[in-house]
């Protein structure tokens, strides 16, 4: 049967071999990259943290997905440093980490990272002076209170997000990094955002995505840089996290909880430079890539425009 089958195949016109060949080739590509994707998402097993040090750090540990990342360090067994802004919010999360993990350490650095940021790294920098940080995870970072065009956003919200989410990031990386050098093992998070990667533009959220883009520009130099020295970097990208930030309340299929996506994440620390941990989120990415970049620009800038009038009748309401 198998030779009929190549019998007939080469009884044909080149133009109709060529074509089959071609057509096998993209069935082989596209069954390899399906496969891979299956043994990344549900098979491969996630790293040992602990081998990279017994401190974890994370900024932003008091909501949100730094919070749900602080739990499942604390899972894994790792020491914690948690750098908030809150006192009050960051005795609440160590009290809940450490009623259900007791035999870990935590560690808390007061930061406002709008405010003196260099006063903050030097706290950090001693609380960590001595302390094996092998995993740090870069979460801290603020976004727009709803849509706004550019000239719209003030000068306080614009120094905020470059503050926040650029600086803090680079400096409690520079911070945190000569440990990890010298010690030659460690593994860096930093938290970037779909709105930065997956989709062309995000219109009415741009200094957002371009602090977002930094992450991710910055994240894969150093990622290139300390990849011979034992120190895995690297961007994940969440697309929608049910978090305060996000002004999203249910998780569902396609948005995650912050407990759900920070499992996911922690299979995925130490591997690629650039992922997004979450699967469902890489279906919509890669639906995002299959359609036209002003396909996918025009239906952002609606949805984007309806936030904008949502917050703006909500600003009215609470003038009233």
């Amino acid at each position: 049967m198998e030779a009929c089958f190549f019998d007939t195949l080469k009884a044909q016109p080149f133009w109709v071999i060529f074509l089959f060949t071609l057509g096998s080739l993209s069935l082989l590509k596209f069954s390899f990259v399906f496969l891979k994707w299956v043994w990344i998402n549900f098979l491969r097993p996630g790293k040992n943290l602990k081998k990279y040090g017994s401190w974890g750090l994370v900024t932003g540990p008091t909501d949100g997905i730094g919070k749900g990342f602080a739990f499942q360090l604390a899972r894994k067994g790792l020491n914690l440093v948690l750098v908030g802004r809150n006192p009050d919010k960051l005795k609440d999360v160590s009290d809940s980490i450490l009623a259900k993990y007791a035999k870990i350490q935590i560690k808390t650095v007061v930061v406002d990272f709008t405010g003196d940021l260099d006063e903050g790294v030097k706290k950090i920098k001693e609380t960590i002076e001595g302390l094996d940080v092998g995993v740090l995870i870069n979460n801290v970072g603020i976004s727009y209170p709803y849509a706004r065009f550019f000239h719209e956003v003030d000068e306080e919200l614009l120094m905020n997000l470059i503050k926040v989410n650029v600086e803090g990031t680079t400096k409690v990386t520079q911070a945190v990094l000569p440990g990890m050098v010298k010690r030659k093992k460690g593994a860096i998070v930093n938290i970037g955002s779909g709105a930065a990667i997956v989709i062309p533009s995000d219109p009415l959220y741009a200094v957002y995505a371009a602090t977002k883009a930094y992450i991710d520009q910055f994240s894969r130099c150093l990622y290139v840089e300390y990849k011979n020295r034992g120190i895995d970097v690297q961007c994940q990208v969440p697309l929608y996290v049910a978090t305060k930030m996000a002004s999203i309340k249910r998780s569902s299929f396609f948005v995650p909880s912050t407990d759900g996506y920070a499992r996911a994440a922690m299979r995925w620390i130490g591997y690629e430079p650039r992922c997004t941990p979450y699967w469902p989120h890489s279906i919509l990415w890669g639906l995002a890539y299959s359609l036209p970049e002003s396909v996918v620009d025009a239906w952002r800038l609606r949805f984007c425009l309806g936030i904008r009038k949502r917050g703006q009748l909500k600003d009215s309401r609470k003038k009233e």
